[in-house]
């Protein structure tokens, strides 16, 4: 079977397939609501399959920012293999550092405020990708163990340090919802990347959700 075959997915495995993330982003805003007292909404999931190496023009495309952007990535293994990607544009992890401590200096400058803005995109991320992806994993009858979450940071004009560990020339699904938090102009992207390793299983993993059901 050729690689382009593999990969194809149905129309209602693809909509099976996008009411699960719904369901694991929903559980990721209520954990996060349930931690730091944060509402988040979010878009309808957005399912793509696309090549490793189109994934830095997909994200420039995605952001639309030409300033730097920050990235908090942590990689999963198991059945279900693949890196979670939680996207902030420049200039919102300030925000997001302010929206978490009211009691943060917004306009604290230096070191301190580095390490600040750091650790709240660490936790936030923790939470958002660990929960999705845990309630992907329970949904479909797995488990995963995660690597601990790193905050990335690069311009917008090359996103390939994002993919230095895949082989170019295979696939990935991407699942991306747009988030924005309730009352705060602060918003990003969550994406779930899947690379061809798991596509077998989990077009196997969806028809045995899928036949729990009928």
């Amino acid at each position: 079977m050729n690689q382009e075959a593999s990969i194809n997915f149905s129309e209602d495995e693809k909509d099976i397939l996008q009411e699960i993330m719904n369901i694991a982003f929903g559980n990721a805003t209520a954990d996060l609501a349930e931690v730091v007292d944060i509402y988040v909404m979010l878009s309808v999931p957005n399912i793509q399959v696309i090549g490793i190496g189109e994934l830095p023009f997909y994200l420039k495309d995605t952001i639309k920012d030409d300033g730097e952007s920050s990235i908090v990535e942590q990689k999963f293994w198991g059945s279900f293999k693949g890196s979670g990607l939680l996207v902030f544009p420049s200039g919102s992890g300030k925000d997001l550092l302010a929206f978490l401590d009211d009691r943060a200096d917004y306009h604290h400058e230096g070191t301190a405020a580095a390490t600040l803005e750091k650790g709240g995109l660490l936790e936030i991320g923790n939470i958002l990708i660990g929960a999705c992806v845990g309630k992907v994993s329970e949904l479909l009858s797995t488990f995963v163990t995660y690597s601990p979450p790193q905050v990335l940071q690069g311009k917008s004009s090359d996103y390939n340090y994002l993919i230095e560990h895949f082989d170019p020339m295979q696939t990935a699904i991407v699942m991306k919802t747009i988030f924005t938090f309730k009352e705060k102009d602060i918003n990003g992207f969550l994406l779930i990347l899947t690379n061809h390793e798991s596509i077998d299983w989990l077009r196997k993993a969806l028809h045995e959700f899928m036949g729990s059901y009928e």
